[in-house]
């Protein structure tokens, strides 16, 4: 008689667990945060309230960071899988600057310039259309710092912390040239998306004006793409990792932003590239920033798997001494 393994259906009822401890945690905050219909308002007692609060704050990614990797670096058999890690990095975080450069001016504001190094890099001003230094410097650090954070310590979860409570799907090889399929239907899920947060502007937000399109890029350019290759690689992610690693990225970054970042002004938003749908109890905070702290673990994860499975199949050597790591 055959035994029945029982992991890929483990890996799916994770998936669904993530998703119901999600879900579990949302409901009860955003009650909690509904309830505040009186917000305080922050006084500001000095012009420079926060002396590079903005570049000290980078800290929060670049210390665990190099604490993580120095970790992993001393493991024994440890392997960084180098090209998946660059493809997805590199990739993540040129997109990051690139909406900076492109739509930074229209999405976003940077009036407390004394919380940045004063050095400022070249962006597309949407009134003149012309390249004008408007981009604090540090937007570029955070971009890669924090996805490399994110990575590396979804990593570190997958092959310690977590990695004690069983093998890993990825330690078994994909067949040699074996591709990485989309799933185009996602593309429809995200224009389904985008057309409720329209007709919510529209209808209910207090800025009907306008157009959506700091969600329309999140969704887009992060939310889209991973779902498209989430059929392909659910079975390989260390949902127990992720699950962790999504949990410390949206409570450090909604700490950072909601309690000093946004009230202080290092960065603020218009409105009339937002949904409209603001939280109170953070100073106004738009609803796309709490989405985009949990999006940032699961572009990471799913598109750095798509890339590692993608070179699995073709055989890469670091990608091989990593996956070998997990079958020791």
């Amino acid at each position: 008689m055959h035994s029945i393994d029982p992991e890929p259906q483990a890996r799916r009822d994770d998936a669904r667990t993530v998703l119901a401890m999600l879900a579990a945690l949302a409901i009860p905050l955003f009650i909690t945060l509904n309830t505040v219909k009186s917000p305080g308002v922050l006084v500001m007692t000095s012009d420079n309230p926060t002396p590079y609060g903005y570049t000290w704050s980078l800290a929060l990614w670049i210390v665990p960071l190099t604490v993580l990797v120095g970790w992993l670096q001393r493991s024994p058999g440890f392997h960084m899988p180098r090209l998946a890690f660059w493809r997805t990095v590199g990739t993540l975080s040129a997109l990051g600057v690139l909406l900076d450069v492109g739509l930074g001016d229209a999405f976003f504001e940077f009036p407390n310039q004394g919380a940045t190094l004063g050095v400022f890099l070249w962006g597309l001003e949407i009134e003149s259309m012309s390249l004008v230094p408007n981009l604090p410097v540090e937007e570029l650090a955070f971009y890669f710092f924090g996805v490399a954070f994110t990575l590396v310590l979804y990593l570190w979860c997958d092959l310690h912390w977590f990695g004690l409570y069983g093998r890993s799907l990825r330690a078994r090889l994909p067949p040699r040239g074996a591709g990485v399929r989309f799933e185009w239907r996602a593309v429809l899920l995200g224009l389904a998306l985008i057309a409720a947060a329209f007709a919510y502007k529209r209808l209910c937000s207090p800025v009907p004006d306008g157009f959506p399109a700091y969600f329309a890029f999140l969704v887009m350019v992060a939310f889209v793409p991973a779902c498209m290759v989430f059929r392909v690689v659910r079975h390989r992610v260390n949902w127990r990792a992720f699950s962790f690693t999504a949990l410390v990225m949206f409570t450090v970054s909604t700490w950072w932003e909601a309690t000093v970042a946004f009230p202080y002004q290092w960065w603020t938003y218009r409105a009339e590239m937002m949904i409209g749908l603001f939280i109170p109890a953070w100073n106004g905070l738009p609803i796309e920033e709490p989405c985009l702290w949990l999006l940032v673990s699961f572009t990471t994860v799913l598109v750095f798997e798509a890339n590692l499975l993608h070179l699995l199949a073709r055989r890469s050597a670091d990608e091989l001494r990593y996956v070998q790591r997990e079958q020791a």
